[in-house]
């Protein structure tokens, strides 16, 4: 398959971090997170502009200042079934725990999703952002990040051996002979690590893409090297081109050191973006969303995530930004790292850096249908992605990307007019892998 971008939608509801006004959109149902019919309208528009997949967040964590979307929204894969059934060739990726998960449940729940779609799973892989979520599974405090991200590693090699627990030919289910069960095509995993213990074997059989797509989306020294080790596709920041640039040579260079094909592995950015009749009235709209989301406290509450839910209000707004270093080493570390060192370094104040965190960015991909296709085009040739995962405001904003931006991709070669595969592996241009069980019996042979 020649080389073309990757799009994936990733839905909303009824708004997530710093889209603190998106609920109140006439155009987003006030239930739209919890509507199954909401998910499955965005996935069947995806998929008839042939996108690779939907891609779909989560936590388990939450207190009353939380974006509206987290307060009230479903569970990733029972949300995912439900859509495989009004979809065929959309890949399907929901987000789970390591941190908090069995990785036996986790093998057999994506196991399970990549036979109801027939191949369209993808698990992306945390370690909880949200220290709180700790409290909730009988712990009192969130493991620290080189236990969060060792764990993971495991976790995911765990999940890789179950789902090769029967070879492919396991099943003859011979009447005549009365055998069902080729015995010797079943495998315990017998795993005794430093974070799990794991007999198997998986009571699943594999999938027509033989495992789910491992995604990923570290910023940080762990997360990048996680990403490198494991991952078959990434979702990355984003922020400016030269940014974006040295993540992806970053991420390439990191995966060719493990011994990996770079490009097995895809780097979706971030994109929201905003299609108008004209580049003003994008604009123009790009500065409406900004200030119908621009709500101090909101924006306080928001800053506080970054230190494990912390509640900033405790402290004197106008003084400097008080010392809550601390905090960031079991909650998002890369990110607080950074907010603590930039008020350092230019001495804000607390209600300085609470505005900051939302403040007004203009986005690159804002415009009128060529100027976006004209940007994607360029960050994609300067090596910056592989593919975009977008979001929308609405479903409306989603019918002009669709409507206007795709076609002018498929024209100018850079994105698909067919799906390739049914499979997310075939559509991503990604190998099945072989089970590990078959290539040994082979290698015995040869």
């Amino acid at each position: 398959m020649s080389r073309r971008i990757h799009l994936a939608l990733h839905p909303y509801g009824v708004g997530g971090p710093g889209q603190h006004g998106l609920w109140k959109d006439p155009l987003v149902a006030k239930n739209a997170s919890i509507d199954v019919n909401y998910y499955i309208e965005q996935a069947k528009a995806a998929e008839h502009a042939l996108f690779d997949a939907l891609f779909v967040v989560d936590s388990q964590f939450i207190n009353s200042t939380y974006p509206s979307h987290y307060l009230n929204r479903l569970e990733p894969l029972t949300l995912l079934s439900a859509v495989a059934t009004h979809t065929k060739h959309l890949g399907l990726v929901g987000t789970a725990s390591s941190t908090y998960n069995s990785p036996f449940n986790l093998a057999r729940r994506f196991a399970s999703l990549d036979h109801i779609s027939a191949g369209r799973a993808g698990w992306n892989v945390v370690t909880s952002f949200d220290t709180g979520t700790s409290r909730n599974y009988g712990l009192d405090e969130h493991l620290d990040y080189t236990t969060r991200y060792g764990r993971a590693l495991e976790s995911v090699q765990v999940a890789q051996g179950l789902w090769d627990s029967y070879e492919d030919d396991a099943f003859p289910a011979d009447v005549e002979r009365g055998v069902f069960l080729d015995p010797s095509r079943l495998h315990a995993l017998d795993h005794a690590g430093e974070h799990f213990k794991v007999a198997g074997p998986l009571n699943i059989s594999r999938s027509p893409q033989g495992q789910p797509v491992i995604f990923q989306a570290g910023v940080s020294e762990e997360g990048r090297d996680l990403a490198a080790r494991v991952a078959e596709g990434i979702y990355a920041p984003g922020g400016t081109l030269e940014s974006a640039q040295e993540y992806y040579a970053d991420i390439k260079k990191r995966t060719a050191a493990y011994g990996r094909d770079p490009e097995h592995i895809k780097v979706f950015i971030h994109g929201g973006p905003i299609v108008g009749a004209t580049d003003e009235e994008a604009r123009r709209r790009e500065r409406e969303i900004f200030e119908e989301d621009n709500d101090f406290a909101s924006n306080l509450a928001l800053l506080g995530r970054s230190f494990g839910a912390y509640d900033f209000s405790v402290h004197d707004l106008d003084a400097p930004f008080p010392d809550v270093a601390h905090l960031a080493e079991k909650g998002g570390r890369t990110g607080a790292g950074k907010i603590i060192e930039r008020a350092k370094a230019e001495g804000l104040t607390l209600r300085q850096v609470a505005e900051s965190v939302n403040a007004f960015r203009r986005s690159p991909f804002v415009g009128a249908p060529e100027t976006v296709a004209d940007t994607i085009e360029k960050w994609y040739d300067a090596g910056t992605l592989d593919g975009i995962n977008l979001a929308f405001r609405n479903n409306d904003d989603l019918g002009r990307f669709v409507d206007g931006v795709v076609p002018l991709l498929q024209k100018r070669g850079l994105f698909r007019t067919e799906y390739e595969a049914d499979t997310l592996r075939g559509n991503l241009g990604l190998p099945v892998p072989e089970n590990r069980h078959t290539v040994a019996r082979r290698s015995v042979n040869d």
